[in-house]
Parts: C-alpha cells; structure tokens; sequence
C-alpha cells in the first residue's frame, strides 16, 4: 500500500515530477539514468527519490522500463509545468525578459509564488494557452493541449509549416534561434536538404536561413501542408 502524498512537497519532489513528466510526454518510460542526466544528478541519488515518490503514490516503476507518472503525479507535475510557463509568459510579457533569460528565474519561482499569486498572472495575461518557446500551458484544472507536431528536421522538400514551439535550453541556442526568425507562430518552407543528417535551408521571415540537423530537431513545428511552389512544380513537371 502506496502511503498518501503529502500536501506540500519539496522543490526537489517538484523538480523530478516535473522532469519525468517531461521524458515521458510521448507515453513511454522515463529510465533512471533519463532523469539523472535531464536533472544532473547522480543515479544512486535518482533511485532514491524514485524509491520515496513511488511510495508516496506518485510514480509507478516498471521493472526493465523505467517509471511513469501515476494520475495523483501527473496532477502535480501539471501544476508545476503550469505555474513554470505562465511565469516564463509573465516575465516575458510584463517585465521584458526574453525568452532566452526566464527559464532559470522561473525555475526559482515557481516553487515560491502562491497558487493565488500565479492565477493573479494568468488573468492579467489573458490566460495564455502557450509560453513564450510555444508550450503549451495547463489550464488550471489539469488539462494540456498535445498538437501534432514534427521537427524542422523532418520536415520534407517543398513543405510549409509553421513554428509550433522550440525546445528549451541553452540560451545562445535560443537567441540564435531567434535571430533568424524561427520563433513560434512563424510559417517556415523547407527549401533544401543535405544527405546524412547535413544541415537544411529554410525560407523564413522573408529570407533564407541554413540550419544544422541537431538544431533543426528542436524546432517542432505543425500544420505541415505542401507549399503552394511545390505543387506547381509537381503541376509543370506532369
């Protein structure tokens, strides 16, 4: 018998909920050395958070797979994610940080700012559906948004889509990203790809970009459709 979960958990509790919610999105098993790795902690130190979550009814473990969420966990993780993205937002759209800087200050805060404090947020925001990289933010109930979504990187010759969210991460990345024009919301054509993973050309923002692979896979993108130059290409070479 799973003892019950406590009313208030620890930042570090939060952290790894959050962390595994986070490997886990695509429905698969968040392995020890995952959360050891995304969190830079040790895997004797994993283990025995996992050990402490799963009887506390917050984790499920999987013997050879790794562990889940159970629903109690996924409620908390989701409150967390919440509070984290409409921070970042806030920040962003109140106080003028870029989106390169908020993921650390929300890291801070969203462990310290009251459930009445970060709704106070979400009502001025407008009640946002996405952060500022183009997350999807959990209604306050629990739901979250899961579109459809596919990398840059495997995004096809002569497709259009649009920049549905980038990945978080290092700061230059983003502001790199930024810099040419590849933030959410933006419509992107594929206009070239190198074999063996080489870097691919994108026409964005009015000019055309080359992007490596391995940034390209961080760069998830939706309502991916042909663009109207290919079919008339396809149309002229019938």
């Amino acid at each position: 018998m799973h003892a019950a979960a406590p009313d208030v958990l620890t930042r570090s509790a939060e952290d790894y909920l959050k962390a595994i919610f986070r490997l886990t999105a695509e429905g698969r098993h968040a392995s020890t050395s995952d959360i050891a790795h995304l969190l830079d902690l040790s895997a004797p130190s994993v283990s025995a958070m996992i050990k402490r979550l799963s009887d506390q009814g917050l984790l499920e473990h999987v013997p050879y797979k790794g562990v889940q969420l159970t629903g109690e966990g996924r409620r908390v993780a989701l409150r967390v994610v919440r509070r984290h993205r409409l921070i970042e937002t806030y920040l962003v759209g109140c106080l003028n940080y870029t989106w390169d800087t908020v993921h650390d200050e929300a890291e801070r805060l969203e462990h310290a700012a009251s459930d009445t404090l970060v709704e106070r947020m979400a009502a001025v925001l407008g009640h946002p559906a996405v952060d500022p990289h183009g997350d999807p933010i959990p209604t306050a109930d629990g739901a979250i948004a899961e579109p459809a979504e596919t990398p840059l990187s495997a995004v096809e010759v002569g497709h259009t889509v649009s920049v549905g969210r980038v990945a978080e991460g290092e700061p230059e990345r983003l502001r790199y990203i930024a810099s040419v024009g590849l933030r959410p919301g933006v419509v992107v054509t594929v206009v070239t790809r190198q074999p063996f993973q080489g870097p691919i050309t994108v026409h964005a923002d009015g000019g055309d970009h080359v992007i490596g692979h391995d940034l390209a896979q961080t760069i998830y993108c939706v309502r991916a459709h042909p663009s109207r130059g290919a079919d008339a290409n396809r149309e002229a070479g019938r």
